[in-house]
Formats: C-alpha cells, structure tokens, sequence
C-alpha cells in the first residue's frame, strides 16, 4: 500500500506523449467504460425491476421534517461546494499549485482528471437513467440533469479524495491525518446536503460516492510508474 500512496514520488519521470496515451487509455478510459456500465445498469435495475425503491421515500420524507433555517443555511454551502462553478475553480487552482510545488504536471492533473472522468459517466448515465427527483419540497434549482446518480456527490468525491490521496506526502503526522480526514468527510457531508434539500435520493447519493471514488483512484493510479 505504501508503494500506491507514494507511487508519484517514487518514481518522478515524465511519462512521455505516447506512454500518457496508452496509460490513460488502458488504465483509465477502459476501466471507466466498465464503471458506466455498472452505474447504469444499478440506475436502470432501481428504476425498473426495483420500482423506484419507494421505501427511499421515508428517508426523504424526515429529512424533510428534520429542516431549520440554520441547517437550510448550512446545507445552502454544503450543496455549493459540490456545485460544478465551484469545484472548476478548486481544481484550477489545486492543480496550478501542485504543479508549482513539485514540477510534476502528470502528477498535478489527478484531481481535474478525476473530476472530468466522473463528470462524463454521471452525465451520459443520468440521461441513460433518466430517474425523477424526490417527491419533496425541494430547496435548490433542480438541474436540467436526472436523480440519479448526484452529481454534486460524485465531483466532491473524485475531487477531495484525489486530494486526500495527495495529503499522504504531508510529513507531519497529525496535519496528514488531519487533512485527509477533512478531504473524506467533506464529500459525505455534501451528499447528506444534497438529501436534506430535496434533490436526491438515497442511492442517488451513494451511487455518486461510488463513481467518484472509483474516479479518483483511476485516475492516481493513471500513470504507470516504476516501483522501487
């Protein structure tokens, strides 16, 4: 595991033009395709044969009842934070500094790499998928996107857990652990957001960690490095 976390240090060469194309192409597009696959064919079954998960309704339906103006303000950011605008501008700016910092431009666009391959999947599925946004009083502008799976969710993910990945090479213990918690729960408070203002359902959300999660990790693990 060592070797996975640190594999951009261990091995610090430009990958060149060709080994990036077939890097990115075997080792992240194909694995993407997969994960497509296994997102629409989860929306396709919860839409289908499952019936829309009705029972997903009692937990939207107390989510509801649990509003106050304070957490509708909290969740107002919490929601933001996972909002496209938002994470364009943190990725721009985490790559440029990751970029400064260590003269690794293959190394800095983990985090836009991840956030653009989990925006692609969550884009073609959600028109695939095409599920209806839960039956409650919603508190956000509903996108032109379906349900399923979040978006906000998902970009959060593959966003924050690059960066969770890339806080492995903090030296001081207690900041590296610090930080990477912070960059974990950040994701799953937007999603708990996303439930409690209306737009979307449980799975909805977990489906969104799972394709931002999976996003991440391919795209860390996009490069092929030398071990050792």
């Amino acid at each position: 595991m060592h070797e996975f976390w640190h594999r951009y240090e261990t091995d610090t060469r430009a990958p060149s033009g060709a080994e990036l194309r077939r890097d990115l192409a075997r080792r992240v597009l194909l694995p993407a395709l997969a994960l497509w696959g296994v997102v629409v064919g989860l929306g396709l079954l919860i839409t289908g044969p499952l019936g829309g998960l009705q029972a997903e309704t009692g937990v939207n339906a107390w989510l509801v009842e649990q509003r106050t103006p304070t957490l509708d303000a909290v969740t107002t950011v919490l929601s933001a934070i996972g909002q496209t605008e938002f994470l364009i501008g943190a990725c721009v700016l985490a790559i440029a500094l990751v970029w400064w910092r260590t003269r690794q431009w293959w190394y800095a666009m983990v985090p836009g790499l991840a956030v653009a391959v989990q925006a692609a999947i969550f884009l073609t599925s959600a028109l695939v998928v095409g599920r209806e946004r839960p039956d409650v009083e919603q508190l956000d502008e509903a996108p032109p996107t379906s349900s399923f799976p979040s978006g906000h969710t998902g970009a959060a993910t593959a966003f924050y857990l690059s960066l969770a990945m890339m806080a492995q090479r903090i030296g001081n213990p207690v900041a590296r652990w610090t930080v990477t918690l912070l960059c974990v729960l950040v994701p799953v408070a937007v999603g708990v957001a996303r439930m409690y203002r209306g737009m979307h359902s449980l799975t909805d959300v977990l489906v969104g960690f799972l394709n931002g999660a999976t996003c991440a990790v391919l795209a860390w693990n996009g490069v092929r490095r030398r071990q050792g």
